[in-house]
């Protein structure tokens, strides 16, 4: 089972439109958000990743390169001539051992389009996991992927409830408070951005698609696509107060997704 992360974008609403790195770059607790993404999903033997690369894409691709192999490990390096890529050997026991595949899948291409580019490096795999480079979770991968097993259509959304930015009031007519709810659940369920798909979503996908605008709909249309309700954590870091939240819960010891 291989991982699609969806990390080509910009990150305006957090760094707005000059971003200096890539949203998946931005880091929690000292470490980029993709890290924790991927290993939330090692936590559970998942690590076979795809990241579709866009803005800035090279360096996301420097730090799997040049920073991430030294992370946990001990290593050997034999330096070739001529511009040859070092050999590196792991030494001794830890560390994690991820297999990962950076696609550079155009610098404004849709997620969609995204997607259709790397339908190469997913050959091997009858179905696939697809997510963001932004979204944090408590889930169990696995009870995902066997609940996408079980209705056997082309994919699974997990859905989320959302939580207001704001404190909600309700009061009577002579302005007497009754209630005050901080920040309380939303009605209703959102895109949680954790997919199971298999082969089949690719004939819904067409050139320059977004996932969500263009190819989805039409599984919609098809009856093909089944929401997995999630009650657990979910979030998303969208915004730098976003950040500063997952930030906050890092540093607590008391992160959901660790």
């Amino acid at each position: 089972m291989k991982v699609v992360l969806l990390v080509g974008g910009k990150g305006i609403r957090l760094a707005g439109e000059d971003a200096p790195v890539p949203k998946a770059l931005y880091r929690i607790g000292g470490r980029p958000i993709v890290y924790h993404i991927m290993r939330s999903f090692a936590a559970h033997r998942i690590t076979r990743f795809v990241l579709t690369l866009g803005y800035r894409g090279e360096q996301i691709a420097d730090y799997f390169l040049h920073y991430a192999p030294f992370l946990q490990s001990d290593l050997r390096l034999e330096l070739g001539g001529d511009g040859d890529l070092p050999h590196i050997e792991r030494l001794g026991e830890g560390g994690e051992s991820w297999d990962v595949t950076l696609a550079h899948t155009g610098l404004d291409s849709p997620t969609g389009e995204r997607l259709r580019r790397v339908r190469d490096y997913l050959a091997d795999d009858e179905q696939f996991i697809v997510t963001y480079g932004d979204g944090l979770s408590d889930l169990d991968p696995h009870e995902l992927i066997g609940f996408h097993r079980d209705h056997g259509r082309v994919a699974t959304v997990t859905v989320v409830r959302a939580r207001s930015q704001f404190g909600h009031v309700q009061f009577g007519e002579d302005g007497s408070v009754g209630r005050l709810d901080e920040k309380p659940p939303l009605p209703g369920w959102i895109n949680g951005g954790f997919f199971v798909c298999d082969h089949r979503i690719f004939d819904y996908l067409r050139p320059g698609d977004s996932l969500e605008r263009d190819c989805l709909p039409r599984v919609v249309a098809d009856g093909q696509l089944v929401a997995r309700p999630h009650e657990g954590f979910w979030a998303c870091m969208d915004t730098y107060k976003d950040g500063m939240v997952l930030e906050e819960l890092w540093e607590s010891g008391e992160a959901p997704w660790a």
